[in-house]
């Protein structure tokens, strides 16, 4: 079920890496698969803190003719200089990035931000930067960010009423079977890393938690 408007323009599905996950043997390949499989639903984020400009320059360049032939939205994190060079799609923003307002300053208004948030502060203030999508977590406790509290998916839903039109992703130990309970809180979609990338199926994995949208999709039209 398509929807107009902001979220409409966001893919629902966020694919993100970390340094790990872009030094395994056979990423590029995977990473091409998943983009073919994905299509205009996946924005498949480049993560990599500890990974040298570079290399890293070079593998997002490497991405970017399977990401435009599938749909997919690629997006480099963190790395406003390595998006522009590269010709990434979008740029995610962290704690460790630019200001909001100096990445938009130059990206300029074509550039697509995305913004994570830990507080509904940070929320409002993302939404008030003019950030096109936002990450809220951590949803659940997960092995990313261990010892730390889960917020729960009510969290996800109490940003996205603070940041009124602009899509929220939730991120942080969401499972396929856990898709439809963040979407009912309020959220547009979800940020996976370990949920992918760890799975025994990289591909089955992506494909259940598309699945999961459209299982939730279908039950609102049930309801409607």
């Amino acid at each position: 079920m398509a929807r107009s408007g902001p979220e409409g323009r966001v893919p629902r599905l966020h694919l993100v890496t970390d340094d790990g996950v872009l030094s395994r043997s056979g990423f590029r390949p995977q990473a091409a698969a998943l983009l073919a499989a994905g299509g205009g639903a996946l924005a498949f984020h480049v993560r990599g803190p500890g990974t040298p400009g570079g290399p890293l320059l070079e593998l997002v360049r490497s991405l970017r003719d399977p990401a435009g032939a599938s749909g997919s939205l690629l997006v480099v994190n963190d790395r406003v200089d390595v998006a522009l060079c590269a010709g990434a799609g979008g740029v995610h923003l962290g704690a460790r990035s630019l200001p909001l307002a100096e990445a938009r300053r130059i990206l300029g208004a074509r550039g697509r931000l995305g913004m994570s948030v830990h507080t509904l502060a940070e929320g409002a203030e993302a939404a008030a930067g003019g950030a096109d999508w936002i990450f809220a977590g951590t949803i659940y406790e997960t092995e990313s960010h261990p010892g730390r509290r889960g917020l729960g998916p009510a969290f996800a839903g109490r940003v996205a009423k603070v940041a009124v039109g602009v899509p929220l992703l939730a991120i942080g130990g969401v499972t396929p079977g856990r898709v439809g309970e963040v979407l009912a809180a309020g959220a547009w979609g979800v940020a996976v890393i370990r949920g992918v990338w760890d799975a025994a199926d990289p591909l089955d994995a992506l494909h259940r938690y598309l699945e999961g949208f459209e299982t939730q999709d279908g039950n609102r039209g049930k309801h409607a």
